[in-house]
């Protein structure tokens, strides 16, 4: 290959990478006078690094040009820790552009005669939650419009019809249920899929103390529920839909090596978040042994 061929191959090759994020508008000149083909490069780096910066700071991005916020789905089992992981990511971010929805907001009210018969209704099923709602939530906050999410009563079993809580637009928001997996609509919008798996036993355990102390019930009702509906619902929903998560946390909330991953990825998202804010021409590609700062020297 002819030595001007070779050069302009590798000139198109190189541009100015920084931890996986590529500002297109950087290009490294061609060398030109009789300079060394060492500081001529360098120079003409450092010239375009000063040249593209400058440039993309004056070319704010609009409102239009914003990223979606990054959405991290948290399933498991009924109290495998699912919520204790998820107060933990947003305890060590400390960043409000974190927020945490749940799906237990999007339970379906029962009628009053579901209500006298509460013992005998599968609330670990799927057809319990309204997920028609839930999609329609998330897809307001997908779009950076904050939403009023429903607050679930569960002495009554039902939804308080004049208390709503509102969730703002975020940049990282967190859906946390049971069945967040179950259903392909919404699975399809997460970038990132948690699945809390912890011992049965332990999550019996907690199960009991949670709905006698939190919920006001009897440990027989809690038991009966657990060996005719809750049991069976993980075997048929939850567990099955744990192949769909990129992310396994074994013994929830005591694993803190995996959650403590898991929040330096979400502060990276962050960072690169920012700057597609502030800079148009910034563009987020695949994290690779290649995508570095290249300087060729001859």
């Amino acid at each position: 290959m002819p030595d001007k061929a070779v050069d302009d191959a590798m000139e198109s090759a190189v541009g100015a990478h920084f931890s996986g994020l590529r500002l297109e508008a950087l290009r490294l000149p061609a060398p030109s006078g009789p300079s060394s083909p060492s500081s001529s490069t360098s120079a003409g780096a450092a010239a375009a690094l000063a040249n593209g910066l400058a440039h993309a700071h004056a070319d704010v991005a609009s409102p239009s040009s914003l990223r979606q916020p990054f959405v991290i789905g948290v399933s498991g089992g009924t109290a495998s820790g699912k919520t204790t992981v998820c107060d933990m990511i947003i305890q060590q971010l400390h960043d409000h552009r974190v927020v945490l929805v749940n799906q237990d907001s999007f339970y379906r009210g029962l009628t009053a005669e579901e209500s006298a018969r509460a013992q005998d209704y599968n609330f670990d099923h799927p057809d319990a939650f309204d997920t028609e709602q839930l999609l329609e939530c998330m897809g307001q906050l997908k779009r950076a419009l904050p939403v009023n999410v429903p607050i679930y009563d569960f002495k009554n079993h039902r939804r308080c019809s004049e208390r709503f809580r509102k969730v703002n637009a975020s940049d990282v928001i967190i859906l946390e249920g049971i069945l967040v997996f179950h259903d392909q609509r919404v699975r399809n919008l997460m970038d990132m899929k948690i699945f809390v798996d912890t011992d049965a036993d332990i999550r019996l355990a907690r199960r009991i103390r949670r709905d006698t102390v939190e919920r006001g019930r009897d440990v027989s009702s809690v038991l009966d529920q657990y060996g005719r509906f809750v049991k069976p619902a993980f075997d048929d929903f939850v567990l099955p839909s744990k192949k769909y998560a990129d992310v396994i946390i074994p013994r929830g909330g005591d694993n803190h090596v995996a959650i403590d991953l898991i929040v330096q990825h979400i502060r990276t998202k962050l960072g690169m978040h920012d700057l597609c804010k502030v800079f148009r021409n910034v563009f987020v590609v695949q994290s690779t042994f290649q995508v570095k700062l290249i300087i060729f020297i001859d």
